[in-house]
């Protein structure tokens, strides 16, 4: 039953009410329930998107093309490892097969016997090692100055750095040959850890700067707020946050001192102190004719210790050891 009282022009309209209820009056907002103490809230489903056609065609030629990038560069390395262990016999067929049908210790054996492969790893290893702890000792320095003091001299070193990877091989081997027979360095181990030194020297230099750029100014201000100094700031902060950049440079420039082959051909003539990539050379004959089962067997000997320190560190190139400097 609805009355309807009209007093001095209002009107006021009243509902039937319900046993225990109370007009509410108008403009108030309504209530929401809350869920109870312990309920679980409803999930309100999002509509997912549906693969469609063209995304599954492009996805797909994304795998098919990384599969073939992995195809192009593990090929070599498997023909390599399927010529090392292959018998004379099975190397001088006209129909190859990738997995050979006798395999053979032979072609290592004669390798070894042939050549001073161990001599010539020794010499290959000292001469890396040392370059790329001198190349890294020399570079976070240099590249923490550069990267910190930006100025003209600092964009025109950096600029002379990327410049001096264009040279060729051939425009410097005179000149650099000439220096170090004045300094009675040719034929010498320590003349060609210099050379190395100094031709991965740039290359270190320039990805060094990349990593100290990276790491946030905050800590090396904070580390001065609490008295530390340069070289204090440099050893006891930058240093341990720059392991990652540290690591990866070494490795380049341990690779790329092993595989040299140009420098140490022409700055060393005694035998005793070739290394491996010349070593490897003394397989072909005098008609240019290679000996192709040592050879192989040679040549998978040398490729597998930078293999192997690649991915025995390749955790500490790819962690971030930035995660947690900064306290919050």
């Amino acid at each position: 039953m609805t009355a309807t009282e009209s007093t001095g022009g209002s009107e006021r309209s009243s509902a039937p009410r319900g046993a225990g209820s109370t007009p509410v009056p108008r403009g108030t907002p309504r209530r929401t329930s809350t869920p109870r103490r312990g309920a679980t809230p409803r999930r309100t489903s999002t509509p997912r998107r549906g693969a469609t056609p063209r995304r599954t065609a492009t996805r797909a030629g994304q795998y098919a093309a990384l599969l073939g990038y992995l195809a192009f560069l593990a090929f070599p390395f498997l023909w390599l490892l399927s010529t090392a262990f292959k018998p004379p016999r099975e190397l001088s067929s006209m129909h190859p097969t990738w997995i050979p049908e006798a395999p053979t210790l032979e072609n290592f054996r004669q390798a070894f016997a042939q050549q001073p492969l161990l001599a010539a790893a020794g010499n290959s290893l000292l001469a890396a090692a040392v370059s790329a702890l001198l190349a890294i000792l020399l570079a976070t320095p240099m590249a923490y100055v550069l990267a910190r003091f930006r100025s003209r001299l600092s964009r025109a070193a950096t600029g002379w750095v990327v410049i001096s990877q264009a040279f060729p091989l051939v425009l410097v081997i005179i000149p650099l040959f000439l220096i170090l027979k004045g300094l009675h360095l040719v034929d010498s181990r320590i003349g060609l850890i210099m050379v190395y030194v100094v031709w991965s020297l740039p290359f270190a230099l320039w990805m060094l700067i990349g990593y100290v750029r990276a790491i946030p100014r905050e800590l090396e201000e904070a580390a001065a707020v609490d008295g530390a100094g340069r070289l204090r700031t440099l050893v006891s902060v930058t240093a341990p946050l720059l392991a990652p950049g540290i690591v990866a440079t070494a490795l380049f420039a341990f690779i790329t001192a092993w595989n040299e082959f140009f420098f140490a051909l022409v700055l060393l003539k005694s035998p005793e102190k070739q290394t491996l990539p010349v070593v490897l050379t003394h397989f072909l004959g005098a008609e240019g004719v290679a000996d192709l089962g040592p050879l192989a067997a040679a040549a998978l000997l040398a490729t597998l210790p930078s293999l192997l320190l690649f991915a025995a560190i390749q955790r500490r190139i790819t962690g971030g050891m930035l995660a947690g400097a900064v306290k919050n």
